[in-house]
Parts: structure tokens; sequence; C-alpha cells
């Protein structure tokens, strides 16, 4: 049904847009606003109501040049239906209120909540939707998880604050960092796909494709290495607000040493084996990804850095408006790399480009937070880990050259010997984080 789909996903990505707008930088802001005020209900109720507000009163805004859109551009007024259905995105994204539950650290009611509502939402998927005509219940269907969870966020809103509404708000003291999250977000977006605009305007179609290939399996390292960045940002939120610098410092150490010990091997791997990557995930017709996915490897190392930088340190610290300087020139790096570089290297040149940018990011970030140089790089175990690497590395490459055997499992094979040997040999030396995870892991154990 690949019609209906993409009706879906033209109307779903037009949706995301205005949610963008709807919701204001208030998903980074909410979740560092509530962190710092969570022991005491009664400014965490007031805190909370302003943000709301606040969110509420732009999402009218935002409505009401979507109506117009809907009612005056005939692309969306044909399929009206589809596109109200969307927007329910919107508001209950807004009103979800995610942000407080992630300010209080409540990660497993997230991950029960969200796990339950997927799994309803497949089983929607296979028992609702059976012709190309459904399209308007998959459209629906696909926000089910987003929307059922707002709603559920909504109805225990009254467990965690106070629904009183106060006389003396304060809404002025959140505007300004708002903000500054909230240009920070568009110029994420931007940045993120201009690269494959300006690729589709410059080359054809087979180069986008190479390139968005190489670039979602990115996109998978690198959240297997920052996913610990947004949980992480209310307790480093509650560190600083509280004035506990030397917990602040231990977790940012803690954190640049898992950053290093995972994102290398997965920078070594992907470049090594980025031929094998691609055939074995995306089949022979992309074979040119495979030099794109060789250059996007170092981003996993580069992001994974800068996220720890900017989300789990500038954030914290009150100084987003620098990690929003950081993208906004990373942006219009990207832009004018492109430019230079597409008409010569296509998606090479696309990849390029991206990295280049991601590393102005990094070098800014840093410069601005050269104060804490010692605590972020000062524990990591550099010597063991190209150690190990190293070992690895030749391990893996003289396996996976064996030849007259099935390629695919040849590779896995290869693949397992590689991660064994890099973890098994930091094991074996004692890496102090190695030991110490596996130590808090024991200890789980014994316990239960």
């Amino acid at each position: 049904m690949p019609e209906g789909t993409g009706k879906v996903a033209f109307a779903y990505a037009i949706v995301s847009y205005f949610s963008i707008f709807a919701s204001f930088g208030v998903a980074n802001y909410g979740i560092r606003a509530c962190a710092k005020v969570r022991d005491n209900k009664d400014q965490l109720s007031k805190t909370v109501q302003e943000i709301l507000i606040i969110n509420l009163v732009i999402t009218l805004f935002v409505y009401l040049i979507f109506w117009i859109c809907i009612e005056f551009i005939d692309v969306f007024r044909s399929e009206r239906k589809l596109f109200w259905i969307s927007s329910l995105n919107i508001i209950l994204t807004v009103i979800g209120v995610e942000w407080l539950y992630k300010g209080l650290e409540r990660y497993q009611y997230i991950t029960v909540r969200s796990v339950i509502f997927k799994i309803i939402s497949l089983i929607l998927v296979f028992t609702l939707v059976k012709s190309k005509n459904d399209y308007i219940i998959y459209a629906f269907v696909m926000i089910f998880a987003t929307v059922g969870s707002g709603i559920i966020n909504l109805l225990n809103l009254n467990r965690l604050i106070t629904l009183e509404l106060y006389t003396n708000y304060n809404f002025k003291k959140h505007i300004k960092p708002m903000a500054v999250f909230f240009v920070t977000t568009i110029a994420v977006a931007f940045y993120v796909y201009v690269s494959i605009a300006l690729l589709g305007l410059m080359t054809d179609s087979k180069e986008v494709g190479y390139y968005d290939v190489a670039y979602r399996i990115r996109n998978v390292m690198v959240s297997i290495v920052t996913t610990l960045g947004a949980v992480l940002l209310p307790r480093l939120s509650y560190y600083v607000a509280h004035n506990m610098n030397d917990e602040f410092n231990r977790i940012i150490k803690k954190s640049m040493q898992f950053i290093f010990l995972l994102s290398l091997p997965l920078v070594v791997f992907c470049f090594i084996f980025s031929d094998n990557i691609i055939f074995i995930l995306a089949g022979e017709a992309y074979y040119s990804a495979s030099q794109p996915l060789k250059i996007l490897s170092f981003i996993i190392l580069i992001v994974g850095v800068s996220n720890l930088t900017g989300i789990q340190m500038l954030i914290p610290l009150g100084k987003e408006k620098y990690l929003c300087y950081s993208v906004v020139l990373a942006a219009a790096i990207n832009m004018l790399l492109n430019l230079i570089l597409i008409p010569i290297y296509g998606a090479t040149g696309t990849a390029i480009s991206v990295v280049l940018a991601e590393i102005s990011i990094l070098i800014y970030q840093i410069y601005i937070l050269r104060s804490y140089a010692q605590v972020l790089f000062g524990k990591i175990s550099y010597i063991r880990i190209i150690i190990a690497l190293i070992l690895a590395t030749n391990l893996s490459i003289w396996v996976n050259a064996i030849p007259n055997y099935n390629e695919i499992i040849v590779f896995f094979v290869s693949a397992s010997l590689f991660f064994i040997c890099y973890f098994g040999f930091l094991f074996i030396s004692k890496e102090p984080f190695i030991l110490s995870i596996l130590n808090q892991i024991k200890t789980k154990l014994i316990k239960n």
C-alpha cells in the first residue's frame, strides 16, 4: 500500500513541523525546569502550569495557521480528514507534558506506557488496515501511541502536581530560554534536512538514496551512544540547581568514559566493514553507499561527545544559548560545504560536509566548556582502548578474509569476534569503567 502510506508519511511530516512550533522548545527546557524544583511540589506545580499555559497559547496560534493551510492550500484541502487526524499529534504532544515525567525521572513509567501503546498500535495495524483505502485508519494508528500516552499523562497529572490555579504566574522567566531551545530545534531541523534537499536538487535520486541508507545506519549507531544523554539531563540539572558540583563532575566523567569505550569500536567497525554492512542491510544495489558510511562513521564519536557537552552540560549549566550558537554555526558551515562538495563528490560530499559541521559543533562547545577539560578527558583509558581496537580489528579482518564461505555468516562471526575481543581485552586489562559496570551488575544479581 505504498500510495496510502505515502499520503500518511507526507501528512505526518507536515504536522511534525507544526509540532515543532507548538512545543516551542519545551522538550529539553521543561525537563531542566522541572528537575530543578522537583523537591518542592508548590514550585513544581507553578512551573508546570506556567510552561503549559505558554505552550497552549502558542498552540492556538499554530492551529489557526494550520486551519488556514488546510482550507486554502489544495494539496492539504484534498486530504482534510487525514491532516486533522494527524494534527492530534500537535495538541497531545503539548498537553501530554512528557517533559514533566522525564524531569522527575519517571523512566519506568514512561517505558512501560510506551511499550504497551506501541504493542496496541502494532495489533491495530494488522487488524484494522486491510487495503489502501484504510490509510485514514492507518494515520490514526500511527499517532495512537502519542495520543494515548498524552491522555494517560494528563490523567496522572494530579498525582504529581497541584492543579489549582495560581495568581502570581511569572511567564517572562520562561520565554527567553524556551525561545533559545526553539531556535536550536529549528536550526537542527534545517541542518538535518538541508543536506538531503541540496543533494536531491544538485544530483539525482540515486545519490540521495545512497546517502539516506548510510545516514540511517549512522543514526542507529549514534542512538546507541546518545541514549544516556536524555536520561541524565534531569539528574544533572538537579545537581547544578543544588550546587552539587562533585556529583555533577562524577557523572560527566563516567559519561565520557562510556562514550569513548562504546563509540570508538563502533566507529572502527563501521569504517572497516562498511561494504559488508551495506550489502547485508541494503543489498548490492546500494553498494555506493559504502563510502558515505565510512565517512559518517566518525560522527558516532563526534556526536557522542557533543551530545554530552551540549545536552548533559550546557543545558543543565544554563548555557543553552551556546548550544544554539553551535548548531546555527554548524548549519551555516554544512550548507556552504554542501554547495561546494556535492557537485564534485555527490553523496560522499554530503557526508563530508555533515562530519565537518559536527566537528565545528564539538570544537565550539569544548571551547565554551574549556574549564571542564580535565573532567571531560582526564579519566579515559586511551592506551587500553587503542590496544583493544588494534587486536579486535586484526582478528576480525583475518576472519572476514576467509575464502569460500557464506559472506553473511563470515561477517557475523567476524563482527562477534571484534566486540568480544575488544571488550575481553578491556576486562582482562582491568579497565576501571568496565570493572565498575560489572561490579554493579554483580551486586544487583546478588540482591535479587
